[in-house]
């Protein structure tokens, strides 16, 4: 019997234009998140982001590196996930597609009011780390 462990996700933050880009959710939980989804059966984490990058904003994006995992319980209302979350940058126009209504690039001082999940710290984190080179909290 196999144990019941939380699914894996990925996350993309791309950074393009002098912002980065969120996407409006087309399902619950709704709100506005950093591209990304759950890894498919066969499928490295690598693989996984790009994927999930370009089937959100249509964008082919460079993965730079991994920004940081995340894994509190609370994270998805749906069920517990641990998320590696990479810093990544790609050119062109985003493009919501898959289950994102809307792909747009936002500036760090225009995010939306209601971002999903644990994005908002996330995108807090990462914003800090960019200025400072200060990594996230590893209780997170």
């Amino acid at each position: 019997m196999r144990p019941e462990t939380p699914q894996i996700t990925v996350d993309a933050i791309i950074e393009i234009s002098g912002g980065i880009v969120l996407v409006e959710r087309k399902y619950p939980p709704l709100g506005w998140a950093i591209p990304g989804g759950f890894v498919d059966p066969g499928e490295s984490l690598l693989e996984a982001v790009k994927r999930e990058a370009l089937e959100e904003t249509n964008l082919e994006i460079d993965v730079i590196d991994l920004f940081h995992i995340y894994s509190k319980p609370w994270r998805d209302p749906r069920g517990d996930t641990v998320s590696a979350v990479y810093w990544s940058s790609a050119t062109g126009e985003p493009i919501g597609g898959d289950d994102a209504a809307k792909a747009v690039v936002f500036c760090e001082n225009e995010l939306p009011e209601n971002i999903a999940f644990d994005h908002r710290e996330i995108l807090r984190q990462f914003f800090l780390w960019r200025k400072t080179g200060t990594r996230p909290d590893l209780s997170l």
